[in-house]
């Protein structure tokens, strides 16, 4: 039994005392414990292959920040590296994969990943988290949608433009259809198994879905998150998908209880397009640069947007890293604070 099931009733559509909160990001570098750790460490896999360890570091913004969900710290990397396609993750760079997908036999070498054997890691990390958490707050699970997978598989890197991924989904659209069936089956299995360890809720991050038209997002994307939403009745998914703001109502169509907003969509525009659907979001990340009091006006602002029911607030993308931790525990007592007088 959960001391505090807010976010989950908040996922269900049911109602709530006050609106519930998180962050994208939470368990990282805004936080002075989350670094001293780090830095006694030799790199970040390292924090994320050992489950004591991020057990702790997902544990951390509960405590310092009072947030209403803790999110395992993972990456959604881990992913393809148990398919056969090992990341490095370079500082002040971000990823790197020394060999990518180019051609048929390297879409045929990767393997759909067993989740106990190439990623209990993550599992034995869930089930530290939940021992630790003791029920305080829901634990959330999550991985990346296939099609952002795919996209760091076949260019390498992060990129602006990811010109290498979009080029296949033009120049051999089959063999891409064949790289995201892998990469969806192994998803699926990824996030049952996080399901079975006790994961309350997951969240798919469709990272790079902007990057896409409409009519490719359709084919490539939107069809496999349908498939994963399907496949994991027994907890309520989140489909986060940034600047797909013309998706909403394909995502509207799927078995997903809550749909994440980034910042540029407008929460009185989406809402009556989504039913019954929570939304998540969707405040700038760049506003908790501002003052407090700039930060309660803009997080104030953003729940009369929302309005007091079946909304999950948090961020329209992760917390940036040089963030005042100060300002995101305005954000959160504001949420708090303010919703609860919504009602």
């Amino acid at each position: 039994m959960l001391k505090n099931d807010l976010l989950l009733r908040a996922a269900r559509g049911e109602e709530t005392e006050r609106t519930p909160v998180w962050l994208m990001r939470q368990a990282g570098r805004i936080l002075p414990e989350y670094r001293a750790l780090r830095g006694r460490l030799s790199g970040f896999k390292e924090l994320v292959e050992t489950p004591e360890l991020a057990a702790e570091v997902t544990i951390q913004p509960v405590d310092a920040l009072d947030v209403d969900a803790a999110i395992i710290f993972s990456d959604i990397l881990v992913v393809p590296e148990a398919m056969g396609l090992t990341y490095e993750m370079v500082e002040a760079r971000g990823p790197l994969f020394p060999e990518t997908i180019k051609t048929a036999h390297d879409v045929e070498r990767m393997r759909v990943a067993d989740p106990e054997e190439h990623l209990g890691y993550v599992l034995e990390a869930i089930r530290v988290t939940k021992q630790a958490l003791n029920g305080r707050v829901p634990l959330i699970g999550f991985a990346g949608a296939p099609w952002t997978i795919l996209a760091y598989m076949v260019e390498g890197h992060g990129s602006k433009t990811f010109s290498k991924a979009r080029r296949l989904l033009y120049a051999e659209p089959a063999l891409a259809h064949q790289l995201l069936r892998k990469i969806t089956d192994t998803t699926i299995a990824y996030l049952r198994a996080q399901v079975e360890a006790g994961a309350n809720i997951v969240q798919v991050f469709d990272s790079w879905a902007g990057i896409l038209p409409p009519a490719h997002y359709q084919e490539f994307s939107t069809r496999y998150i349908a498939e994963i939403c399907q496949a994991i009745p027994e907890v309520p998914v989140t489909v986060f998908a940034k600047g797909a703001f013309w998706a909403v109502e394909e995502f509207a169509q799927l078995p997903c209880r809550t749909i994440g907003l980034d910042w540029n969509q407008d929460a009185r525009t989406v809402r009556p397009l989504v039913g019954n659907k929570t939304l998540q979001g969707n405040l700038d990340p760049c506003a908790l640069y501002g003052t407090p009091e700039q930060v309660r006006t803009a997080t104030k602002q953003m729940l009369d947007q929302f309005g007091p029911h079946r909304h999950i607030a948090n961020l329209g993308h992760g917390v940036y890293p040089d963030t005042n931790p100060d300002n995101v525990k305005v954000f959160i007592e504001t949420v708090k604070e303010y919703s609860a007088r919504q009602r």
